[in-house]
């Protein structure tokens, strides 16, 4: 949905995805097709350092004994260099998902970059509105129970009427991958 307002504005703008080797192939397809629809023209597929992955995860189960290792390798150690020569980066977080998200702020200073989450304090209906009225696809996997989708091993499907990110690391004391995470602080 951010996307689409981001194409509106211009489908040029750099669009970085991480590819972390572990998501659904529903995730890889769904990018597919949201590029496809909105015609964006340059996507930046930034995936983690080879090298790193078969020094700390060469049997690629990481994610099942220390999932904040596995994020940190898979997503949170790439992006710097990703985002590096942009002075502003723009999220899609929103506050109706809960804990540290509920008080997204809609600017805000990390790491040399200005980073903003426009769409911050929309809500559930408006997100789905901006879906039925511009006919945006939808990734396959939420009319299956996944409300967030995140890396295959550690998202799973949410009970009817849970918590939105409930299906994120369940069980763990973990919510949060570490990319929107600054010295420990939700960001």
């Amino acid at each position: 949905m951010l996307l689409d307002v981001v194409a509106e504005i211009d489908r040029s703008i750099p669009v970085i995805f991480l590819d972390t080797g572990k998501l659904f192939a529903e995730t890889i397809a769904y990018r597919d097709e949201v590029v496809a629809h909105l015609g964006l023209t340059d996507i930046r597929i930034v995936k983690p350092d080879p090298v790193q992955i078969e020094a700390r995860d060469p049997e690629g189960i990481l994610w099942y004994w220390d999932p904040d290792s596995c994020c940190a390798l898979r997503k949170v150690e790439p992006l710097p260099s990703a985002i590096r020569e942009f002075d502003a980066v723009i999220s899609g977080r929103k506050r109706y998902h809960g804990a540290m998200r509920s008080e997204l702020s809609l600017f805000e200073a990390v790491d040399g970059h200005i980073k903003t989450d426009p769409i911050a304090s929309w809500t559930k209906e408006q997100v789905m509105a901006r879906f039925e009225s511009r006919q945006l696809p939808r990734h396959p996997l939420v009319a299956q129970g996944y409300p967030s989708i995140g890396c295959e091993p550690c998202t799973s499907r949410v009970a009817e009427g849970g918590d939105v990110r409930a299906g994120r690391w369940a069980g763990k004391m973990k919510t949060e991958c570490g990319i929107h995470l600054q010295n420990g602080m939700g960001i």
